[in-house]
């Protein structure tokens, strides 16, 4: 429970330093990808400290690129 508290509280502080000089700077498009993002970031910050079971991004790309490989290398030869 510490660690998902700590990761919150890591995001407010990145919040509280960041939006502000975005608001300022008038940058809308970069303030939602950056809010995108860091709530991407803070989903699996709190899913690491609870122990979570995370899939390996890799796991997806040769799901999909194998089958791929298999009719290149077959045509090629």
């Amino acid at each position: 429970m510490l660690g998902v508290v700590g990761v919150l509280v890591v995001a407010i502080i990145i919040l509280v330093k960041e939006i502000p000089y975005l608001k300022k700077k008038k940058l809308k498009r970069e303030g939602w990808a950056f809010s995108i993002l860091l709530l991407f970031a803070v989903g699996l910050g709190i899913a690491q400290s609870l122990h979570l079971n995370i899939p390996n991004p890799l796991n997806g790309l040769t799901f999909i690129f194998k089958p791929l490989s298999k009719i290149l290398n077959e045509w090629l030869k």
